[in-house]
């Protein structure tokens, strides 16, 4: 039996114990647009993918488990993560913790193998590179860029 394979993320889901503080917080961290909302999920748009913002009730903090969100440009996020009140980790990693202890490492798009098409970023409004070291990794894998 053919087994699928797997192609990418189309979103993360995160609990969240309030939809409006929790657009608030992301809000005061990164700039987004809203894709939709109902009275307890919102869907921040990225692109060709999303995160789903889940109302719970329940608490819960989590530790190791995360995600890694990656961004046009993260110097700023240290300082817009202590400013909205979340808490910095410490560690290699640009990690923090929400008012809800969901785990978001931030990725700078450059630094990683990680790509959208050029028609997706061009949609996106960006205009981003690679690292000498990403393309490799990514020409290791047959995936590097073709030239014209």
């Amino acid at each position: 039996m053919h087994k699928p394979r797997m192609v990418g993320l189309n979103h993360v889901a995160i609990e969240v114990g309030d939809i409006e503080e929790a657009l608030a917080f992301y809000g005061r961290i990164f700039q987004f647009t809203l894709r939709g909302k109902g009275k307890t999920n919102a869907f921040i748009d990225m692109g060709d993918q999303f995160i789903n913002l889940t109302q719970v009730s329940a608490e819960h903090r989590d530790s190791p488990r995360h995600f890694g969100l990656v961004v046009d440009d993260r110097s700023a996020v240290r300082e817009l993560v202590t400013e909205a009140g979340g808490e910095l980790l410490p560690g290699q990693f640009l990690d923090f913790l929400d008012p809800w202890g969901n785990r978001v490492e931030v990725i700078a798009y450059r630094d990683i193998q990680f790509t959208k098409a050029p028609h997706v970023l061009r949609g996106m409004g960006l205009a981003l590179d690679k690292t000498d070291k990403a393309h490799r990794e990514l020409a290791e894998k047959g995936m590097a860029p073709e030239t014209v």
